[in-house]
């Protein structure tokens, strides 16, 4: 039997929220103490360009970044529901494009580092997505939608420093 057999397309885009969640659950328990005990010891390994985001990363409290991930969550349910039920499927997939790549910067990160990093268990088993839910044209022709995350992302992390100070 093939997954098609078992899942309709439209449950397959609901799920999306919830392999979102599982995914940054990962992140959320893991990124506070994975920091603290790994900041110095890979700081010498962060090529020059991202040194200064490690740096901004090595003090995020958990509950910071929960609230970074709630405030994506709110954007992704109506986008989720505009694909699912009505059949709009430009930013779902354009999000999804983005979420795509952000799979490899796990895996990325955790060969450059020769380490476990933070949801890269999730991004692999969970969020790397399977056959058939869109065309590489698709990605291609909506994956400049998916940058619209990025100030979201950006956002939702300036407020987790506000609601949550250090």
């Amino acid at each position: 039997m093939l997954f098609d057999d078992y899942f309709s397309l439209n449950a397959v885009v609901w799920l999306f929220l919830a392999a979102f969640m599982i995914h940054d659950f990962e992140e959320i328990i893991f990124v506070e103490s994975w920091m603290n005990r790994n900041y110095e010891r890979l700081r010498p390994l962060i090529p020059g360009p991202g040194q200064k985001l490690f740096k901004d990363m090595s003090n995020v409290k958990s509950s910071q970044f929960a609230v970074a991930v709630f405030v994506e969550f709110i954007l992704f349910v109506p986008v989720t529901y505009l694909a699912a039920e009505r059949g709009i499927w430009a930013l779902f997939i354009g999000f999804n494009a983005l979420l795509f790549v952000h799979v490899f910067t796990h895996l990325g990160q955790s060969i450059l580092l020769r380490s476990y990093t933070p949801g890269v268990v999730t991004a692999v088993a969970v969020s790397l997505p399977r056959d058939g839910a869109a065309t590489w044209l698709d990605l291609l022709t909506y994956a400049p939608l998916g940058l619209l995350l990025l100030p979201v992302v950006l956002a939702g992390h300036k407020l987790g420093k506000k609601v949550v100070p250090d």
